[in-house]
């Protein structure tokens, strides 16, 4: 029972849901294309994904100084059927949307040293 009560309690905040809606769409990002999209500072994003990792939500990968983030490949399987009723249903939401707009345009813009 406890594990289930985390694992729903990490999907209701709104900015951890996006972030797996993100993940979901696009596979591995890194905290830095998270911060542009969800206009949060490193701290407030590196809080959420640490919860969705205690959760089982999300893996990680280090790439040198990078921290790559995905969905969890060892997900239970009741995570794997609230991911599938999650795809069905974020193609109607506004937010996923807007947010994978959003990531595009920061990638496409994006100068300097940024995340591999």
């Amino acid at each position: 029972m406890k594990h289930l009560a985390q694992t729903l309690k990490a999907l209701s905040d709104p900015i951890r849901l996006r972030i797996v809606l993100l993940l979901q769409a696009e596979g591995e990002l890194c905290v830095c294309d998270l911060m542009a999209v969800l206009k949060l500072p490193q701290s407030t994003v590196s809080r959420h994904l640490a919860y969705l990792k205690r959760s089982c939500w999300v893996d990680t990968r280090r790439e040198g100084v990078w921290v790559h983030y995905s969905l969890g490949r060892e997900s239970c399987a009741i995570c794997r059927e609230l991911l599938q009723s999650l795809e069905k249903h974020a193609a109607t939401l506004p937010e996923a949307a807007s947010d994978r707009a959003a990531l595009a345009a920061f990638r496409q813009n994006a100068t300097g040293p940024t995340c591999p």
